[in-house]
């Protein structure tokens, strides 16, 4: 079904990400900080909690298009920050080799439990596209809840370019989806200090970021937290 924002008007942006060290994001948040501004939504120890839950089909349609490299694909999830369950959004993320666009609408908790819970047919007569969209979705390919993701984010924001880098770490899993609004509902998915640098930008990133961003030993790789929480099961 083709979403009511067409891929043409909707807003893309280049997204580079990368695995680094428990000492290199101390590294590069203190380069970072010197010209980057903290996003104004963190707690006051400069981070954010994020919860997702990932949806999936029975043949794991989102997880082998990622581990294959398939240049154009997408992935449904239901997210919340800081553990404000009034907030929740449903998310279609669409990626195209390096750029990446987002469609989102909101969800109450009620409506979250209900989807988790594989009670569907509300959604047909829902005012907001994407939830009709996943709807009609779920009934052609059977996406459902599969694995919850849950980590901590250091996020900086740059006017030139819109760029935004974020550092997430502390990164944990749940396989069983009914927990999603509960608290202490995961387990670690690394037993090292791993964090996933995440640069965004619109049409260019600036000169000052792109040297502030290299350590001489960061590298560019198709990580994926979701990738990564599938391990487990």
């Amino acid at each position: 079904m083709r979403h009511m924002k067409s891929f043409d008007s909707a807003r893309w942006r280049h997204e580079l990400k990368y695995s680094i060290t428990y000492a290199q994001r101390m590294e590069l948040v203190q380069r970072v900080r010197e010209v980057m501004t903290l996003d104004p939504h963190v707690d006051e120890d400069g981070t954010y909690l994020i919860r997702s839950i990932y949806l999936e089909t029975p043949d794991d349609r989102a997880l082998r298009e990622k581990l294959s490299g398939v240049a154009r694909r997408q992935k449904f999830r239901i997210r919340y920050y800081n553990n404000d369950t009034s907030r929740l959004k449903l998310e279609k993320k669409v990626k195209v080799n390096d750029l990446g666009t987002k469609f989102s609408a909101p969800l109450t908790e009620d409506e979250c439990r209900a989807i988790i819970a594989g009670d569907i047919d509300w959604m047909a007569d829902s005012p907001h596209a994407l939830i009709r969209e996943l709807h009609a979705r779920t009934l052609g390919e059977m996406w459902r809840p599969r694995v919850l993701v849950s980590y901590r984010r250091i996020p900086f924001v740059y006017g030139p370019g819109n760029v935004r880098v974020t550092f997430d770490f502390d990164i944990s899993t749940s396989l069983y989806s009914d927990n999603f609004l509960e608290p202490d509902w995961e387990f670690p998915v690394e037993t090292e200090k791993f964090t996933v640098m995440e640069v965004k930008y619109d049409d260019f990133l600036p000169d000052i970021i792109r040297c502030l961003i290299q350590t001489g030993e960061t590298r560019q790789v198709a990580v994926s937290k979701y990738g990564l929480s599938r391990r487990f099961g």
